[in-house]
């Protein structure tokens, strides 16, 4: 299914109309913008993945709280088995330390879209990563993560009806750098698309044989 100028129209609209009276300040992430084929062609694949999203949520809370490898040059990535499983990065543009979405960004998003409803990608799950590089507070970086994350699912549920089914979000703020060696580059600020696995669809139960007919009614069918 191909989304149409309308609704391209429709939501570059709606980003424009959240954006009213906000700062113009944004943060990109570096790499350029991705086509429905790109996307097609690395992520229509079903992967093996026994990623526990709660615990990798508590895991990278719980290492800020104790203050656990503070320098983010030594600090060992808090999601490795990620980097193993189909991915491909893509290119959003936030306002500056807020989770809004610009509207550049929802031709992009609507690409992404575009894939997640193909009829090769469609019985697959996905899982929406988003890391900041390392600047101001480690605690807020990763809240903030989290919210962009949400906020990217939430465009494709809402504006371009991505079953929810099928997207998870996840932020890991600036636990798992990608240049280790230069922990503010933009780099670092990057949001993933992730083949997590099939999507489990329950089979429908099967119908019931209609009961025996009891009582007089029956008695007199029977007595015929």
């Amino acid at each position: 299914m191909q989304w149409g100028n309308e609704l391209r129209g429709i939501a570059f609209a709606l980003g424009a109309l959240a954006l009213l009276g906000l700062p113009t300040a944004a943060r990109a992430q570096t790499q350029a913008s991705v086509s429905s084929n790109d996307i097609i062609e690395k992520l229509a694949v079903e992967a093996e993945s026994d990623i526990d999203l709660a615990a990798l949520k508590q895991q990278a809370a719980d290492r800020i709280k104790t203050r656990a490898d503070p320098q983010p040059q030594k600090r060992p990535p808090i999601a490795p088995q990620l980097s193993k499983l189909p991915q491909l990065r893509f290119d959003v543009v936030f306002d500056q330390d807020s989770s809004l979405i610009r509207p550049a960004s929802y031709q992009t998003i609507g690409s992404i879209a575009d894939a997640l409803t193909d009829p090769k990608m469609r019985p697959y799950r996905y899982l929406i990563v988003d890391h900041v590089e390392s600047a101001g507070r480690r605690d807020h970086n990763l809240i903030l993560s989290q919210r962009r994350a949400d906020s990217i699912r939430d465009v494709l549920v809402n504006t371009f009806k991505v079953s929810p089914k099928r997207l998870q979000a996840l932020g890991l703020g600036e636990e798992q750098l990608q240049d280790v060696n230069r922990p503010a580059a933009p780099a670092n600020a990057r949001v993933l698309l992730i083949a997590v696995g099939k999507l489990e669809v329950a089979e429908p139960k099967p119908a019931a044989a209609p009961a025996a007919q009891k009582g007089p009614a029956a008695a007199k069918k029977k007595k015929h």
